[in-house]
């Protein structure tokens, strides 16, 4: 099974695969919700799953295919590489990680050593992919862990800077001097660890802290 958001790009591997006369595919899907129920209910031997797909996405297919349809092999697939999307799909139960300018060649190859139980990587390569998304995963918690420490003030602050204000209507709007908003700023840089006010927001973004704005300053929740 072909499990690909671009029916064009599943299709069209389709053709090529099915011209190698030992592979047959049997469903092109388009979610990854639908390549659950597939390999649920048709019992593919092998899935080709893109990561990135809208809603459930590869790599929670690849999980759930893993814990229901156990004897099913997933192999991930992505147009753009990453130092630790290997080590994030074996741990979500793929036998590996291929990207999709691969030859078909080397797809179908693929195929056959995941069918047969055959590792698609070397032990070394899984091992430095696994060790540096242990590493992101940890900078990440600790970034959390900072994210967590600013105060009300400061996040009020970030939440003006993500809406477009600059440092002048930041300081009116909050009656303070430029000066402690500079002060303000810096505090924030040094409990986060980043070198702009772009990468304090985006993080505030990240974890929940800072709502984004549209084009009239409104935020998600006044949005919806």
């Amino acid at each position: 099974m072909i499990a690909d958001d671009h029916r064009s790009f599943g299709e069209a591997l389709q053709i090529a695969l099915d011209s190698e006369r030992d592979l047959t595919v049997i469903e092109v899907v388009t979610d990854g919700e639908t390549a659950v129920e597939v390999a649920h209910d048709q019992h593919p031997d092998v899935v080709l799953m893109d990561v990135q797909m809208p809603g459930v996405d590869g790599l929670e297919a690849t999980r759930r295919i893993h814990r229901d349809a156990s004897d099913t092999k997933v192999i991930l697939l992505s147009g753009h590489d990453d130092d630790v999307v290997l080590a994030r799909a074996v741990e979500a139960g793929a036998r590996g990680f291929l990207m999709k300018t691969q030859a078909v060649s080397d797809l179908a190859d693929a195929i056959r050593r995941a069918y047969r139980g055959e590792p698609l990587h070397a032990a070394g390569e899984v091992e430095q992919s696994l060790a540096r998304f242990r590493m992101q995963r940890r900078a990440e918690g600790e970034l959390a862990e900072r994210v967590e420490r600013l105060t009300p003030r400061e996040l009020e602050i970030l939440q003006r800077i993500a809406a477009g204000e600059n440092s002048a209507e930041i300081s009116e709007g909050l009656g303070m001097s430029r000066h402690t908003l500079r002060t303000h700023i810096q505090n924030v840089l040094t409990k986060l660890a980043v070198h702009s006010k772009t990468d304090a927001v985006v993080a505030a973004i990240r974890y929940g802290k800072v709502k984004t704005t549209d084009a009239y300053g409104r935020t998600d929740a006044e949005t919806n």
